[in-house]
């Protein structure tokens, strides 16, 4: 598949909505995958969070709705400490999050009763609190 790039795409309105919504460049991360690397929940996810924001760089927003990785997030911050270039990974999943509930009007896309037996018994109590606080209102 080919994909053209322009600096349109890369900084595109969902980018733009992103950014401004978290405080942080998007172009700032330059894809080191630290963030992943640390990431307590990146065994659950099916695109690592450095992924999401490259996705999100190349104007390929609806993969990145559609990836789990913005609700596994147990918004811990390892991922913005580790990141040499100080980019706040946390806060730009969180606001694409953000995002996703504002356009749909649901809290409950991902919840207790949702979570596979496997996942509760291997992901850490504090990512798992992290993810279902998210929900709660």
């Amino acid at each position: 598949m080919r994909l053209k790039i322009s600096s349109d795409r890369i900084l595109g309105s969902f980018a733009r909505r992103v950014e401004e919504l978290s405080g942080q460049h998007l172009l700032t991360c330059y894809q080191c995958g630290n963030c992943s690397a640390s990431c307590p929940m990146g065994f659950a996810m099916d695109v690592l969070p450095h992924q999401i924001v490259r996705l999100v760089h190349l104007g390929q927003v609806e993969k990145a709705l559609k990836a789990n990785t913005i609700w596994m997030c147990a918004s811990c911050i390892t991922c913005s400490v580790s990141c040499p270039r100080g980019v706040d990974i946390a806060r730009i999943l969180e606001a694409i999050r953000f995002l996703v509930l504002k356009e749909r009007k649901v809290a409950d896309i991902y919840g207790p009763a949702q979570t596979p037996e496997e996942l509760l018994q291997k992901a850490p109590l504090e990512g798992l609190t992290g993810i279902f606080r998210k929900f709660s209102v």
